[in-house]
């Protein structure tokens, strides 16, 4: 087996020489070729510089800076289409995420069984509201993207390399890693790893980036908006028909003797808030089409630094061997064929 390991990288000047030290070391010692792909995100501190430092004294470590801040997911796919092994596995740059997981998420995905592997702790490491946002993005990729995994998603995955063919014509600003391989197989599982508290600086993720994530994801990935807007439309109308039946009734039987101002306003109000809605809505997915056809790009590479290891994956590799013969256990999700 051959591992590519994709870190997007974003003020991490800190952690990067500790992450990339405790990777290297965990690689080598499995004897498999390997590449340490640093994604810098456009970060403002030092981070480029110490990933440019990094690759250039380590084997097996590449760094690519990118011309501005993209994002993670865009970072994520710069990084996904540079890997030049049969595994990819993605981790976070924050050392929440420990190298010391990575040999037992590759001997889980041995074998057939699995084409895509996510690594989910056995304590939450989020605070109380963090997590209860997380948990909640993605109860509603699995209610309205159709992913049936989306509830054991992580940063910290393992996957084949050739499932990035089934987004290779993947643009736009706005992507998500996580659905485009759920386009490409339903081999989906999940084990559970030890995390780390995070060490230095805090999260990028704040509660705003997570919404605005999910809204992309969201209005990117589904037309359950669209479905919103027509069921809005129908429920609106039966219930101005009903109202209608209801005016009409009272002036048959003669206990209306003027027009009633709060109805008229009423309806007005109602149905102006369904058009406005809708009409958002379809706003969304206009200018979304608009962005695209621009050919606005996912991320654009600055500068390179660094290669690929020239360690020989056919080394034994005694020091995992019980690992390999006795794989952990893993949790499948397969989807179903839709």
């Amino acid at each position: 087996m051959s591992v590519s390991v994709v870190i997007p990288c974003y003020r991490s000047a800190q952690t990067l020489p500790e992450l990339v030290s405790r990777l290297v070391s965990v690689l080598h010692a499995m004897s498999v070729q390997y590449e340490v792909i640093l994604v810098v995100d456009g970060s403002p501190d030092d981070t480029w510089a110490t990933a440019a430092e990094l690759a250039r004294r380590t084997d097996g470590v590449r760094a690519i800076h990118l011309s501005r801040n993209y994002g993670q997911h865009n970072a994520l796919v710069a990084g996904i289409r540079e890997a030049q092994f049969e595994v990819v596995v993605t981790m976070d740059d924050d050392l929440q995420h420990l190298p010391e997981q990575v040999p037992l998420m590759l001997a889980a995905l041995e074998g057939d069984r699995l084409d895509l592997l996510y690594g989910v702790p056995h304590v939450e490491e989020h605070g109380f509201l963090r997590s209860l946002a997380s948990r909640s993005v993605k109860a509603g990729m699995s209610a309205t993207l159709g992913v049936r995994s989306a509830r054991k998603i992580s940063a910290f995955r393992v996957f084949r390399t050739h499932l990035r063919d089934g987004f290779k014509e993947l643009s736009g600003p706005h992507v998500s890693v996580d659905v485009a391989l759920s386009w490409a197989t339903a081999k989906i599982g999940s084990l559970p790893v030890h995390m780390d508290h995070r060490q230095h600086g805090r999260s990028n993720y704040s509660l705003r980036l997570l919404i605005r994530h999910t809204a992309n994801m969201v209005l990117g990935y589904s037309t359950a908006p669209l479905q919103l807007a027509s069921y809005l439309g129908f429920f609106s109308g039966l219930f101005g028909l009903l109202l209608g039946g209801a005016v009409l009734w009272r002036f048959a039987a003669g206990d209306t003797t003027t027009a009633g101002f709060t109805t008229i306003a009423s309806m007005v109000a109602l149905f102006s808030a369904a058009q406005l809605m809708s009409l958002g809505i379809l706003g969304e997915y206009i200018g979304r089409i608009h962005g695209s056809g621009m050919g606005r790009p996912v991320y654009v590479v600055r500068e390179r630094v660094g290669s690929s290891s020239l360690f020989d994956a056919s080394l034994p590799s005694a020091q995992h061997g019980d690992e390999r013969s006795a794989p952990p256990q893993v949790s499948p999700h397969t989807a179903s064929s839709r």
